[in-house]
């Protein structure tokens, strides 16, 4: 066995294993980022194929943060692409996002997925790890390779540009 708890290679059974725990939380994050559950699905497929391939050394305790990096990365990857389409407008986000939040109104949840989904890139990645998996500031660092000060700043920004966004101003404008 390695330091990180795994034998050399990982087998069909830790895969497996993985799978069961973690695939749901890889669809959603893809599925947000993406906006369309085939490529979301795809991406969780694909993270899966990638664990077996790569056979990382996994720290225990910290598969879900490899799982959700490797699913971030793959959606980037599928955003900059030629053939996605950008704007992803009347997207049904919602319909496996966590029902752990507290808003009841079904519009105002599209209204708040739909705000999210604009932000830009670094700015929604930091919203799904934080507020849809629960992951801390320096986890979620850890996980994106930023400074603690950095993924501090753009959930500030985020959270300034939704408030300004529900008080009716603009805040996706870029400019």
């Amino acid at each position: 066995m390695n330091e990180s708890g795994y034998s050399g290679s990982m087998d069909p059974g830790q895969v497996e294993a993985l799978y069961a725990l973690y695939a749901t939380d890889v669809l959603r994050v893809s599925y947000f980022y993406l906006g369309n559950r085939a490529n979301a699905e795809d991406v969780t497929q694909d993270v899966f194929v990638r664990l077996m391939q790569a056979n990382p050394e996994l720290v225990p305790g910290k598969e879900k943060a490899w799982l959700l990096k490797v699913a971030l990365n793959r959606c980037r990857d599928l955003w900059r692409s030629s053939w996605h389409k950008r704007v992803l407008l009347g997207s049904k986000k919602l319909e496996i996002i966590p029902a752990h939040d507290e808003i009841e109104n079904l519009t105002e949840k599209e209204a708040l997925m739909q705000a999210v989904g604009a932000l830009p890139a670094g700015e929604r990645e930091i919203f799904l790890l934080y507020y849809y998996q629960n992951y801390s500031i320096s986890q979620t660092a850890e996980i994106l390779g930023l400074p603690e000060g950095t993924v501090s700043s753009r959930l500030s920004r985020g959270r300034n540009k939704l408030r300004q966004f529900f008080d009716g101003g603009d805040p996706l404008d870029p400019t």
